[in-house]
């Protein structure tokens, strides 16, 4: 489909809070397949709607397991705690230290409006409170240990 602008820290969108989905349109059709292309093009592991300049409850996620496509999202449960690197495509090239649930269970909505569950641990699940804090207008930094760092990539 396409691939949309990401947008970045400093943009208002990424402060607001998202309204729920309670249909799915040809046109929420088209931001979800839009999501995934904007998601796989950019190399990162989850996107939420306002960060296309979206404000709707969406979210779509893949760890490496195939896309996961959450429609408001809720988190039911956690568990233990993992603290690590994160970062964030709407703040390129930086990372912080942030601590988070290490389980988490999520109820959502998926592309036909059928509820869905979904649980995660590690990566997946850090996944999920980050793409679900952004639609509360929520960045990742307000959680930050420490200061924000360079993001170091790994020659090939």
């Amino acid at each position: 489909m396409a691939i949309r602008k990401i947008r970045e820290m400093g943009d208002s969108v990424l402060t607001k809070v998202c309204k729920e989905v309670t249909e799915i349109t040809p046109r929420t059709q088209i931001l979800i397949e839009d999501m995934l292309d904007t998601l796989y093009e950019s190399g990162g592991v989850g996107l939420a709607a306002p960060q296309v300049g979206v404000l709707k409850r969406i979210v779509v996620i893949d760890v490496g397991d195939g896309p996961l496509v959450l429609i408001n999202p809720i988190i039911l449960e956690t568990g233990g705690s993992q603290t690590g690197d994160e970062g964030c495509l709407s703040l390129p090239g930086k990372s912080g230290v942030v601590t988070r649930p290490n389980y988490v269970k999520v109820k959502a909505l998926d592309e036909d409006m059928e509820e869905v569950i979904y649980e995660g641990e590690e990566l997946l699940a850090r996944a999920f409170c980050h793409e679900l804090d952004h639609l509360d207008g929520h960045m990742y930094v307000e959680k930050v240990e420490g200061s924000l760092h360079d993001l170091e990539y790994e020659e090939e």
